[in-house]
């Protein structure tokens, strides 16, 4: 495997992750992107880079919180690797660095939303311990 290395995005190096975020967002615009991701990273929010040597392949977005059902939950978000660097173990690598980071800071659960098409990310989750709670819906107000 390549030199894979994990760790947080530093909130003054967010705008790295907008080419893989274009990647699930081909529809919206470039500018409302910098722009959510700007406003993002002021908030509970961290993202997490997935580094072959110094060039970025993959990230997750974590959304910390606390629930009534959970506790202490983190979500991961907008979970993307480059395509060519799928199917290598790096998306296992990804979620058990996840795992211990959140559990170093105290979390109790993670919970998280995958694509009803995304059939490949069902399987993954699955053999990761995710089970499936409920739905999620969405209602856009504009």
């Amino acid at each position: 495997m390549n030199q894979i290395t994990i760790k947080k995005i530093d909130p003054s190096n967010i705008l790295t992750i907008l080419p893989l975020i274009k990647l699930l967002n081909e529809n919206t615009a470039d500018h409302i992107l910098k722009e959510r991701v700007q406003e993002m990273s002021t908030q509970n929010y961290e993202c997490i880079g997935v580094y072959d040597r110094e060039k970025l392949i993959g990230i997750s977005g974590l959304w910390f919180q606390t629930r009534h059902y959970s506790g202490r939950s983190v979500e991961p978000d907008h979970v993307i690797i480059y395509e060519v660097y799928r199917s290598q173990g790096i998306g296992k690598l990804l979620f058990d660095w996840i795992d211990q980071y959140v559990i170093s800071k105290g979390y109790e659960a993670i919970e998280l939303n995958t694509y009803v098409q995304n059939t490949a990310s069902h399987k993954f989750y699955y053999n990761e311990g995710y089970e499936i709670l409920g739905f999620h819906f969405v209602k856009k107000l504009n």
